[in-house]
């Protein structure tokens, strides 16, 4: 098992940053490929952002591309998201997952309980 505990939520004006904060524990965290995920209201969840487990590839959404970061510390077995120029339409809950195949490829194994992000305008 891998228990996810996301932090960093809140609220922010638009234009504003906030940085995510997702602490694993559990089975050995680099070996994990990690994600982040979010779901507005009325709408179904979406991909955010993705990091091999070595730290070496990440992939975007093309919605975030450019201004959201995904980076991790295995020696802290926590994965970040650096989100920058936020808007309105990034207001969602986000969760952090972990995937068991190291580069990311096939569903999820694990799930954290999310964190709520609201931009206003």
């Amino acid at each position: 098992q891998v228990q996810l505990v996301e932090s960093g939520g809140g609220l922010v004006q638009a234009g504003g940053s906030l940085r995510l904060s997702c602490a694993a524990s559990g089975r050995t965290f680099r070996n994990y490929a990690m994600g982040w995920f979010r779901q507005a209201p009325g709408k179904e969840r979406e991909f955010v952002a993705r990091i091999t487990s070595s730290g070496g590839s990440t992939l975007y959404a093309d919605s975030v591309k450019g201004r959201f970061t995904i980076s991790r510390d295995n020696a802290k077995s926590t994965v970040y998201l650096q989100m920058n120029s936020l808007k309105p339409e990034d207001t969602a809950v986000y969760y952090c997952a972990a995937n068991s195949n190291g580069y990311g490829l096939g569903s999820y194994n694990y799930w954290g309980q999310g964190t709520q992000v609201t931009v206003s305008s």
